[in-house]
C-alpha cells in the first residue's frame, strides 16, 4: 500500500492511498468464493452453480463488498502508519478500482495536533483558606427573603428605592431609535415597564428623573447614554424618553421567623439556618475546587504550543455563544442589548472555544497516557444524576441522549473530570489567605 500525507490546512490532512492490484485481486477472490458456497440460482443447488454465472450474476455485489471491507482497512492501516489521530469522519473520495486496477482513493480529514505532553505531576496551585461565616449564612437568608418580596401600590409620588411600572417611548437625535438601531424595539417603546428608582437601574441618569411623580403622571426623561452602551447605534449621543408612570410600588420582605421557614420546607428557623449553611458549604468547596482546577489546566495551556482544528474550533466557539446568550437572557438582558453584543460575544466566545478545545486535547492525552476510562457503571450512574437534576424520567433522559447524540458528550465530561481528578491529587496546593 502506498500513502502520501498532505497538509491542507490547520490541522487538516490530505490522505493519499493507493492498494496495488494484487491486494485487491486477491480480495477479490476470497469475496468470490463466499458467493460461490452460498449463491442461489434458478437451475442449481445452493452452492453449485459455476463460477462464472456467479461472477456474471453478482459481480457488482461482490466488487461493492470488497470496496466495503478494503476501503476501511486501507484507511484505519494509513492512519496507523501516519500516526494520525483523527477527529470525526473523514471525506471520501474514491478513484480508480477494480479487478487488475486496484484500489485509490483520498480522505480529507481533520486530526490531532502534534505535541509533546506536559509535566502534568507535582504542578503548584494555591488554595483560599475560605470558610463559611455567619454573615454568609444572613446574606443567603436575606436572598431567599428577597424571592418572597411584594410590592404594594402606594398612593404617594415616587422615592428612591421604589419600584414603578410605566409607559414609554424613546427617540435619538429627534427620531425613533428603531430608525437608528432597529433591533432595539425594546429600548425604543415599552409598555408595563418595571424600574427599580435606584441611580443605576435601566440608564444612567433615567430613574432619578421620576423621583417626585405621582402615578398618571407624565414626564420627559433625558439622557445621554453611555459611550459603552450596549446599542452602540446610540452610543455617547442624546435620548429623549415620553414616559407615563402607571403604578408607584413599595417592596416589602417578609419577616425572618417560623412561618417563612416553614415556607421553605424547614420545620423552624434554626433548621433553615442548618439547611443554608449547609448548601454554603457545598458551594463554596465547589468553588474553590473549581478554582484549583482552572489553575492547573492554566498551567498546562500555558506548556503546549500547537495548532487547533478549525472545525472542532468553530462547533465549540457554537456552543459557548449559545451558553452566553442564555446566561443573557436567564438575567434579564433584552434581545437587542445582546444583539449590539454580537461581535464581542463573538470574540469572547471564540478565545474560550480554542482554550476549551487545547484543554481537551491535553486532558485525553493524558487519559490516554494514565490508561483512565469511563465504565458503562460511572455512565449510566451521571445519566440518573442529571434525570434527578432535570426532574425528569431516566428513560426520557436516555431517549432523548440517544435523539442528538449526547452519550458521547456525558462520557467525555466524566473522564476530563477523572483525569482533573488525579491531576489534582497529584498537585502540590498551598494554603493562601482568602482574598477580599
Amino acid at each position: 500500500m502506498n500513502v502520501s500525507v498532505e497538509n491542507v490546512g490547520s490541522c487538516k490532512k490530505l490522505l493519499r492511498v493507493e492498494l496495488d492490484a494484487a491486494a485487491v485481486d486477491a480480495e477479490f477472490e476470497t469475496v468470490t468464493r463466499e458467493f460461490l458456497k452460498h449463491a442461489s440460482l434458478p437451475g442449481f443447488r445452493p452452492g453449485k452453480a459455476p463460477r462464472t454465472v456467479v461472477e456474471r450474476t453478482f459481480s457488482p455485489r461482490i466488487a461493492e463488498e470488497v470496496k466495503k471491507k478494503l476501503l476501511p482497512e486501507a484507511y484505519k492501516k494509513a492512519l496507523d502508519e501516519h500516526k494520525l489521530r483523527p477527529i470525526g469522519y473523514p471525506d471520501i473520495e474514491e478513484g480508480e478500482f477494480g479487478k487488475g486496477v486496484g484500489l485509490k482513493f483520498t480522505a480529507t480529514l481533520e486530526a490531532e495536533p502534534e505535541f509533546e505532553l506536559p509535566d502534568y505531576k507535582g504542578l503548584q496551585v494555591k488554595r483560599e483558606a475560605r470558610i463559611t461565616t455567619d454573615e454568609d449564612v444572613e446574606r443567603a437568608l436575606d436572598t431567599l427573603r428577597e424571592q418572597r418580596a411584594t410590592f404594594t401600590d402606594v398612593a404617594r409620588p415616587v422615592q428612591t428605592g421604589d419600584f414603578v411600572v410605566v409607559n414609554y417611548t424613546g427617540t435619538c437625535e429627534g427620531k425613533p431609535i428603531t430608525d437608528l438601531a432597529p433591533a432595539a424595539r425594546g429600548l425604543n417603546e415599552q409598555k408595563n415597564f418595571w424600574l427599580h428608582i435606584t441611580p443605576d437601574h435601566f440608564i444612567p441618569g433615567f430613574t432619578g428623573q421620576l423621583v417626585g411623580a405621582a402615578a398618571a403622571e407624565k414626564r420627559t426623561v433625558t439622557v445621554t447614554f453611555p459611550a459603552e452602551f450596549a446599542v452602540k447605534e446610540v452610543a455617547g449621543k442624546p435620548g429623549v424618553f415620553a414616559v407615563e408612570v402607571v403604578q408607584v410600588k413599595e417592596k416589602s420582605l417578609p419577616p425572618l421567623d417560623e412561618a417563612f421557614a416553614k415556607s421553605f420546607g424547614a420545620a423552624n428557623l434554626d433548621r433553615l439556618r442548618t439547611g443554608v449553611r449547609t448548601d454554603l458549604e457545598n458551594e463554596l468547596k465547589l468553588k474553590l475546587k473549581r478554582q484549583v482546577r482552572d489553575q492547573l489546566v492554566a498551567i498546562l495551556l500555558g506548556r503546549v504550543n500547537c495548532e487547533l482544528p478549525e472545525g472542532l474550533v468553530q462547533n465549540e466557539t457554537r456552543s459557548v455563544i449559545y451558553d452566553i446568550v442564555r446566561a443573557n437572557q436567564e438575567r434579564g438582558i433584552p434581545k437587542e442589548a445582546i444583539d449590539g453584543k454580537k461581535d464581542e460575544i463573538y470574540g469572547v466566545a471564540s478565545n474560550s472555544a480554542r482554550e476549551r478545545v487545547k484543554s481537551m486535547l491535553i486532558l485525553n492525552r493524558i487519559a490516554e497516557k494514565e490508561g483512565v476510562k469511563v465504565s458503562r457503571e460511572e455512565l449510566g450512574q451521571r445519566i440518573y444524576q442529571l434525570a434527578a437534576q432535570h426532574q425528569i424520567k431516566p428513560e426520557k433522559l436516555i431517549k432523548q441522549l440517544q435523539e442528538r447524540d449526547g452519550f458521547a458528550q456525558i462520557q467525555e465530561q466524566i473522564l476530563i473530570s477523572k483525569v482533573l481528578d488525579l491531576i489534582e491529587l497529584q498537585a502540590v496546593i498551598e494554603e493562601v489567605p482568602a482574598s477580599a
